[in-house]
Parts: C-alpha cells; sequence; structure tokens
C-alpha cells in the first residue's frame, strides 16, 4: 500500500530548510521557511529575490519577506533556485 502526503504536509516537514517559490509573475524567491498558514502565505528568511524585466535579470537579497499564497504558482523544495549563467 502506497504512502500518501497532504500538500500541507509536505509544506510543512520545508519549515527551517531551504525552498525555491515561483511566482505567477516574473519573480522568484529563494530562502529558508520559517512559516505559513492554510492559505500557503510564506514567511522567508535569508532571502535572494529573482526578477525578470526587459533590462534582464534583477537579483535582489532580503533579510525577510512575507509571501502571498495567492500568488504562488510553484514550490521547489529544497532547491537553490534559478540557475543564475543563464
Amino acid at each position: 500500500m502506497a504512502s500518501q502526503i497532504l500538500p500541507l504536509e509536505l509544506i510543512d516537514r520545508c519549515i527551517g530548510s531551504r525552498i525555491w517559490v515561483i511566482m505567477k509573475s516574473d519573480r522568484e524567491f529563494t530562502g529558508k521557511l520559517l512559516g505559513f498558514d492554510d492559505f500557503v502565505n510564506m514567511v522567508l528568511e535569508d532571502v535572494t529575490e529573482y526578477e525578470t524585466t526587459p533590462q534582464g535579470k534583477k537579483t535582489t537579497q532580503l533579510a525577510q519577506t512575507l509571501l502571498n499564497g495567492n500568488n504562488i504558482c510553484m514550490l521547489i523544495p529544497g532547491s537553490v533556485g534559478p540557475d543564475e549563467e543563464g
């Protein structure tokens, strides 16, 4: 019999580890997951924000950030984020 894990259980297991968050917009975030709620609003620390602009890719370092769960498209647990070289 296969074991089953629910989406919020998987996110709960990621607390304290690095996660890559892809937003619905042209932004992506990587950081350590501090917590989340039932709406998947997330608090990250030691954050790197990646933004794709017409001028190219822009990277911003943040101490902490709160992401609105309604704007999250995909979560990649344990990832260091997009490849900055290409």
